[in-house]
């Protein structure tokens, strides 16, 4: 009856995953069986085994339940029960034992610890009481040995919680061990997972040999790690009940004891298994403990992701046990075969609600779980499923990492990105005038682009790149490759409502770039000029390595200011440094010669060899009148070690500067390719070649430059032979010109290639300080560097010029410049002493002065007035040339401003308001040589299209004012852009004279006016008779062209210009602030005002420096050329005589035209051709010197009486240069310039 019965009864019930087992056994052995009889008796056989398993399982029902006469499959190999029954109650009860078992020994240990509590609790009150009643020595005795057994407590509760610490420590993830000890379980558990995946396949319970079943043996191998695992978690515990309760203490209760069972019972029972799959839940913290998951939305993602696939699994996995099992109480004879991956795909249509019916429950058990579960799981499907979708679709479009390309550079740009803004700057960066640009942009904000920017990026795709994240993130900075960068430049927002929140943000940029790459060259865009200040505070901070600052308020500012000394420049310089195509006209209108000046850039380049012993005025006119190119500009090697940079900028430095080898030009052509001349010329090769374009790379150049380095070697071997240095060495010139005629004869050259050789050397040898004696240093114009001079420009020492009678003006006791030198200054003022009131102004009948009208108010932001005034106030000018500032606006405004400007002489104030007349009237602003209109106000209108409104109505209102004719005596001494350093009474004196202002100006259409706006498309508004298109460019519309109008958004292309050479934004603000220097910057910074400093010689040197100015052609020595002459001859001309160094013209509008015109506009053009025709009223713009003598004869009428108005501006109009011939009769010694500063002094 055993085993037959036992198989029998598993054939006939038919039920139950084994009973299907072991009926399938049997019709396999009989099927063996029947292989030696016939068909016929295998066929008896079997329905007599059947017959007989049938008899005996009656038979055996009546002595034993029904649920016991279930079986299991039998095997051979396998040992199992002798009954081959069902075990499944034995696994479970292992468990059920387990838990309800430690929970009942957990509840019993607290109330026995309870109870203890309490009794001692009143135990503790008797013996108090019985201390009071025996007395304190009584009580001192009972007290020992209550001391001793607290003693002994504590050393027990010391150890206990030592090792209470050390397992927290071990499971807690806060050492490495314990991390490594964490990942482990995690891993193990999901292997033991994949275990139970792998189980599923076979029956829910059979019988397996421990030493045979590979997996069974892993799986115990996992279980007794995770028991071990257990008991850490249990003594690290605080609260030993809520943990009995947990969800991985009770994932523990029904996997691991069963496990156990299995091996003593030699069998297996799927069972509670499924429960692994709950330590998914823990996903997201093993991530973050690996430094994996940083981000909220990951985390986020993670835990969604984890929660939900962990509850559909053991769902999924008990479905599949009581499907395949059935139900208890129907001697599981209702179960069906389905496979786990099916139950997964059943929970699925179930969880989304669309059932299709093809699989089903058919337990009630099944059927039971199946209500529960889709209430909870259609709403955890219908919450997290969107959640999860939505974080995975909100994700970064631009959240990856850039991948550096091998032999390509990449910038990051970054702070205010915007379609103007990124559109402006990749049309200047990317322009096809640069060279090859072969730079990656990378575009860094923590905002998505919209539609139009996204475009714009794809656009460029093969050059642009961008990436959401912020610069402050250094996960972002990393993503971006910060640290391999070959710049970063920061963008702001010019039309921001407040300039100072907007420039510290970008300074946070600056302090989060540096703090993540010290060494990263970083070129920021600042709104405010007294937020650059800040910059310095940043030790990582350094110009000298690249890290430069455009400051938009002060740059904008200088334009304007160099506007009023000479109109239209402001056009011109914005022209230089922005990459303008070349747009041809056939027709002869302004457009056609204005455009093709637009076309020009500034651009650097090293000069040949061939130009090395030349002075500067001879090698700029061999560039203009050969190479076609315009040099304005070098960057002059000092010799002076102890200077702070060996490498300064000249500009126009004069005919007693000679060239350098290596020596860096700064030129004005169309492309970068033209300047390539410069560095390819060869006297040899190209001395008779008419057509620039056929310089090019010479044969001989290369040889040239081999014997030049083989002669800087031998001179400092010659040099280490004798002991000194190369400046001291004087032996080293018999000694190299053997060494070098040996070369010639070594490779023999032309007979032109030689000689021209000779002179280079002999160029280059004498340039050397160590050869030149005092007197010749002094010949060829030494060098020598001013304390307080800027490290990028050089000043001329005038004390070492020859006829300098610089030294002549100092005075010890009088403080007419700041302490470096480079503006003048007075005594601070109060603003009480410079306002005027409109009778006051109309009585002091002002003249040839500027006009500011203001527009702000006490709540507007500051605009920096200072940046205005300090070019108007620079020391190469004069006293007596310096024009009257009057500023016309609110006064509650200029207070705020006044503390930067108090500083400064020849500044009014008349409160008011630019658009009354009558204010107007009071300050003469039609004598005036430029008024210009500014507006603090401008960004705090939504509307772009009304933020220049009061500015455009201003322009419109003076132009539509009407004057008399009835102080054209007055007129007469306003000689409107007349050039510093003219004197009528002596033209003969005179290089050329000043453009008379009209006879009389009766309307104000004539009144020099420029414009600050913010919107570039308000252009059209400033002239009603023009013709320009809304949707024109800037720099294409009339008001821009002729210099009255002028908008920040120019300024952009500095960013790009900046870039790719850093001396020309040096240049630039030069040119424009009148000089200010870093150490400037750094004085205000300290400060917030300019110093008074005495006149010594070396802050008396920083006045030598040159200056823009505007000459008239109308009269003096070129008046000549001015009837149809060629400009060329004009620019060789006034280089050779005056050193002024020509470079555009400022013509009337309708000069072209045969009939004459009534319209006073002009327009710019930008270095001209050299066979370009002049006409009469034509005005040149030029870099004049400075001239030492022009303020001898009026020092004591400018500094001694401030208060002379009349004859400041009697005097500002008349001018006086000195020509050759005076110059050389000054006195040349020290000892008579000392004599003449005597009589001066007694005088």
């Amino acid at each position: 009856m055993a085993n037959g019965g036992g198989g029998g009864g598993g054939s006939s019930s038919g039920g139950g995953g084994g009973g299907g087992g072991g009926g399938s056994s049997l019709r396999m052995s009989s099927n063996i069986h029947a292989n030696h009889l016939s068909l016929d008796a295998s066929s008896s056989s079997s329905s007599s085994s059947s017959s007989s398993s049938s008899s005996s399982s009656s038979s055996s029902s009546v002595h034993e339940p029904k649920m016991d006469a279930l079986i299991i499959p039998v095997t051979m190999e396998v040992p199992c029960d002798s009954r081959g029954q069902r075990m499944w109650w034995a696994f479970l009860a292992s468990s059920m034992v387990t838990f309800f078992g430690g929970l009942f020994i957990i509840l019993l240990w607290r109330t026995l610890k309870y109870l203890w509590t309490v009794c001692c609790h009143c135990g503790g009150k008797t013996k108090e009481a019985q201390k009071i009643n025996n007395g304190a020595s009584q009580a001192d005795g009972t007290l020992k040995p209550v001391d001793e057994k607290e003693e002994v407590v504590a050393a027990e509760v010391g150890w206990m919680t030592s090792v209470k610490d050390w397992a927290g420590v071990m499971i807690s993830a806060q050492t490495l061990t314990g991390r490594v000890l964490v990942v482990l379980v995690f891993a193990l558990s999901i292997g033991a997972l994949v275990i139970y995946f792998i189980d599923s396949s076979n029956p829910i319970e059979s019988c397996q040999n421990f030493y045979k079943d590979f997996t069974l043996q892993i799986d115990m191998a996992f279980n007794v790690f995770f028991l071990l695992y257990f008991g850490l978690r249990f003594i690290a515990a605080n609260d030993k009940l809520w943990f009995w309760l947990e969800v991985n203490s009770v994932v523990d209760f029904f996997t691991v004891p069963p496990v156990f069972v299995s091996v003593y019972l030699n069998r297996s029972w799927l069972g509670l298994r499924f429960l692994r799959a709950l330590r998914l839940i823990q996903f997201s913290e093993i991530l973050q403990f690996l430094n994996i998951l940083k981000t909220s939305n990951s985390i986020k993602l993670v835990n969604l992701l984890s929660i939900f696939i962990s509850t559909w699994l053991t769902a999924a996995g008990f479905i599949h046990l009581v499907e395949n099992s059935g139900d208890p109480w129907e001697n599981f004879q209702n179960n069906q075969a389905l496979t786990y991956w099916e139950c997964v795909y059943l929970l699925m249509v179930t969880m989304s609600t669309v059932g299709y019916g093809d699989v089903y429950a058919k337990t009630t058990l099944g059927r039971l779980f199946m209500v529960f579960f889709i209430l909870g799981g259609l709403a955890m499907f219908a919450s997290y499923v969107p959640e999860i979708i939505e974080l995975i679709g909100n994700r970064k479009k631009y959240g990856g990492s850039y991948s550096a390309v091998s032999g390509r550079k990449h910038i990051v740009v970054c702070g205010h990105i915007t379609l103007e803004s990124v559109s402006n700057f990749l049309k200047d960066f990317l322009h096809k005038d640069r060279d090859d640009v072969n730079v990656e942009i990378v575009f860094l904000h923590n905002i998505s682009p919209n539609l139009e920017l996204e475009a714009l990026f794809k656009r460029h795709f093969t050059q642009v790149e961008f990436y959401q994240g912020s610069v402050l993130n250094p996960h972002d900075l990393a993503r971006v490759k910060i640290e391999s960068a070959d710049a970063c430049l920061i963008l702001a927002n010019k039309y921001c409502a407040d300039p100072d929140a907007e420039d510290a943000s970008n300074i946070m940029r600056v302090i989060s770039i540096k703090n993540y790459h010290p060494k990263i060259r970083i070129i920021t865009q600042m709104l405010q000029y007294h937020n650059k200040a800040h910059l310095l505070n940043i030790p990582s901070w350094n110009w000298k390595e690249g890290d430069d600052a455009i400051c938009l308020a002060e740059l904008k500012l200088g334009f304007i200011a160099q506007s009023c000394l000479a109109q239209g420049l402001s056009t011109m310089l914005a022209n230089l440094f922005s990459m303008r195509s070349f747009i041809k006209i056939e027709e002869d209108t302004w457009q056609k010669y204005y455009l093709e000046g637009v076309s020009n850039e500034m651009y650097t380049e090293y000069l040949s060899s061939a130009f090395v012993g030349l002075s500067f005025p001879t090698v700029c006119e061999l560039c203009f009148v050969k190479l076609k190119l315009l040099m304005i500009a070098i960057e002059y090697k000092s010799a002076n070690r102890e200077s702070r940079s060996r490498k300064r900028i000249l500009i126009n430095p004069g005919n007693h500067l000679k060239i350098q080898e290596g020596t860096l030009g700064f030129f004005i052509a169309s492309d970068a390719k033209e300047v390539k001349r410069a560095f390819f010329y060869c006297k040899a090769c190209h001395d008779d070649i008419t057509d620039p374009k056929r310089i090019k790379k010479c044969g001989c150049k290369r040889l040239i430059y081999s014997k030049m380095s083989i002669y800087k070697r031998m001179r400092r071997a010659c040099c280490s032979d004798c002991g000194r240095s190369e400046r001291d060495c004087s032996c080293m010139s018999g000694r190299v010109r053997g060494n070098v005629d040996t070369l010639g004869r070594a490779f023999p050259l032309s007979p032109v290639s030689v000689n021209d050789c000779a002179t280079s050397f002999r160029a280059f040898e004498d340039e050397q300080p160590s050869t030149l004696s005092p007197k010749k240093k002094q010949r060829n114009g030494g060098m020598r560097n001013s304390p307080s001079s800027s490290p990028k420009l050089m000043r001329h020492d005038p004390l070492l010029i020859p006829g300098n009678d610089q030294i002549d003006n100092m005075d010890s006791n009088v403080k007419k410049y700041d302490s470096t030198g480079m503006f003048h200054w007075c005594a601070p003022k109060e603003i009480e002493k410079v306002i005027l009131t409109r009778s006051e102004a109309a009585m002091t009948v002002l003249s040839g002065h500027v006009v500011v009208c203001i527009f702000g108010d006490v709540s507007s932001a500051l605009i920096g007035l200072r940046n205005l005034v300090m070019p108007l106030r620079a020391s190469n000018f004069h006293y007596h040339e310096l024009k009257h500032i009057v500023f016309v606006g609110s006064i509650e405004y200029l207070k705020r401003e006044w503390e930067t400007l108090h500083n400064f002489p020849k500044v009014s104030i008349l409160p008011g308001t630019p658009l009354s007349r009558a204010d107007l009237r009071a300050v003469n602003i039609n004598l005036c040589d430029m008024c210009v209109i500014l507006s603090a106000n401008q960004n705090n209108i939504d509307d772009t299209s009304l933020q220049d409104k009061e500015c455009i109505l201003a322009s419109l209102n003076i132009k539509s004012m009407q004057f008399d004719d009835s102080i054209g005596v007055l007129q007469a001494n306003s000689q409107g852009f007349t050039p510093p350093g003219m004197d009528r009474s002596s033209p003969d004196n005179s290089p050329v004279h000043g453009m008379l202002r009209q006879p009389s100006i009766t309307t104000g259409v004539n009144i020099p006016i420029i414009t600050e706006l913010v919107n570039d498309t308000n252009v059209q508004f400033l002239d009603q008779d023009d013709d320009d298109d809304p949707d024109t460019e800037l720099y294409l519309t009339q008001p821009f062209a002729c210099g009255t109008a002028f908008a920040v958004s120019v300024l952009d292309s500095l960013m790009s210009a900046t870039y790719f050479n850093d001396n020309i934004l040096t240049l630039i603000r030069t040119l424009v602030t009148g000089g200010a220097t870093p150490e400037l910057e750094a004085l205000i910074a300290e400060e917030n005002a300019l110093r008074g400093g005495y006149s010594t010689p070396q802050t008396l040197a920083n006045r030598d420096r040159c200056r823009v100015a505007q000459l008239a052609l109308l009269d003096g020595p070129f008046a000549d050329l001015g009837d149809g002459g060629c400009y060329g001859d004009l620019f060789c001309k006034a280089l050779k005589t005056y050193n002024m160094l020509c470079f555009g013209i400022y013509r009337l509008r309708d000069a072209h035209l045969s009939t004459p015109s009534q319209c006073t506009k002009r327009y710019v053009i930008t270095n001209p051709p050299y066979e370009f025709e002049l006409v009469p009223t034509d005005l040149i713009f030029c870099l004049m010197q400075f001239d030492h003598n022009a303020g001898q004869s009026r020092a004591s009428l400018s500094h001694s009486s401030h208060s002379s108005q009349s004859s400041s501006k009697k005097s500002s109009s008349v001018h006086s240069i000195p020509s050759t011939a005076n110059r050389q009769n000054r006195p040349k010694s020290r000892e008579s310039r000392d004599k003449q500063k005597k009589e001066m002094v007694y005088r």
